[in-house]
């Protein structure tokens, strides 16, 4: 097997969708994507507001988009889409996020996933804990099935998984919002979305934004710092492994990138990993992983103390509870409160200054 290579470029706020292009290049994309065929583009929505390094960032979407449209990829065959969750609108995020300005004035639509044909695909695979926790079978979009994909995640922490991205994003593709029923098993469950990837998607690459990254109780709740990076491979386990170790993280000390390392299912071992571009060696951002009032509930009732009470409270009709619970503490008490103080700072800095202006429409 070839080595795994990575590209991480350093950029600023002035340069950043040019940049997005020398990432490309650098990554050498068109020997990765065919542009002869149907390209998924698989965003990044974990909320649906606004908040700092917690979905794909405009300047990230238009640098991939207006790249491959220049470079001749026809539009008609590049499919931007996101998934919907109990707690989010994909929408109303897409508009929220500032995607679709970009995909208008690029002339690409946008595709809800909650609204194609889904259906039960029969993996080969020896899957890990999917096929228990779906045992009536796995559905997944049909339009998933032979296309490439562009996954466009961002560096940040994740309470159930510790750092979240390229594999992470396909979790909001590949099941239907019921996905919270994996989060007991969330890293076996990574792993089985790496096997079901090879077996749908002939092509993969991942872009990923590290303008923003998003420290502490993530993947909402999180405290964002500007660090200036974008990152980009064909290896969706060496880029998540790469942005661990810029975290501060020991990628091989995550279990799911360590399990999909030995299952050969891409490249963990950073030493092992070709950089091109930016010298990362002494990069490390020094962040840590902290679980949210929403995160830590959950887990209470999956694996901790709370446990007896699971099928009753997560696995019954009264499961309402739990989306409405997630959205009064995040849409009605966290964002109006510290979230809104976090944005007000944010807003002073290069990119929210640039978020301001795609949302006047100036960028």
């Amino acid at each position: 097997m070839s080595q795994s290579r990575v590209a991480v470029l350093r950029t600023d706020s002035t340069r950043v969708v040019e940049d997005y292009r020398r990432l490309l290049e650098l990554i050498e994309y068109k020997s990765i994507i065919d542009a002869t065929q149907d390209t998924l583009i698989k965003l990044n929505l974990s909320w649906t507001k606004y908040f700092p390094a917690c979905s794909s960032q405009p300047w990230q979407v238009e640098g991939l988009v207006k790249t491959m449209v220049e470079d001749g990829f026809p539009r008609d065959k590049l499919f931007p889409l996101e998934n919907k969750t109990v707690v989010t609108n994909p929408i109303q995020g897409a508009k929220n996020n500032l995607w679709m300005p970009i995909l208008d004035k690029y002339e690409l639509g946008f595709t809800p996933l909650p609204g194609v044909e889904w259906i039960v695909y029969n993996f080969k695979s020896k899957l890990l804990k999917l096929n228990d926790i779906f045992p009536e079978g796995i559905q997944i979009p049909k339009m998933f099935v032979g296309k490439q994909i562009v996954h466009l995640p961002t560096v940040k922490t994740h309470g159930h998984s510790t750092t979240t991205g390229a594999i992470k994003n396909s979790f909001g593709g590949l099941l239907r919002e019921v996905r919270h029923y994996a989060h007991k098993y969330m890293h076996e469950v990574l792993v089985d979305l790496m096997l079901m990837q090879k077996e749908l998607h002939p092509n993969i690459l991942a872009v990923m934004d590290g303008t923003v990254c998003g420290d502490g109780a993530g993947p909402r709740t999180m405290t964002p710092h500007g660090k200036n990076l974008i990152l980009a491979s064909a290896d969706s386990v060496a880029i998540d492994a790469i942005a661990a170790k810029l975290m501060g993280f020991d990628p091989m000390s995550i279990p799911y990138l360590r399990m999909c390392h030995e299952r050969g299912l891409g490249c963990a071992e950073v030493k092992d990993i070709e950089i091109l571009g930016e010298d990362i060696d002494e990069i490390n951002f020094g962040f840590s992983t902290k679980k949210s009032f929403v995160i830590w509930g959950d887990q209470l009732l999956r694996k901790g103390p709370l446990r007896f009470l699971e099928k009753v409270a997560l696995h019954s009709p009264l499961v309402v509870w739990a989306p409405m619970a997630s959205n009064v503490y995040h849409d009605w008490i966290w964002y109006p409160t510290v979230g809104k103080s976090i944005i007000r700072k944010f807003g002073k800095t290069e990119w929210g200054q640039l978020f301001e202006k795609y949302k006047r429409g100036e960028a």
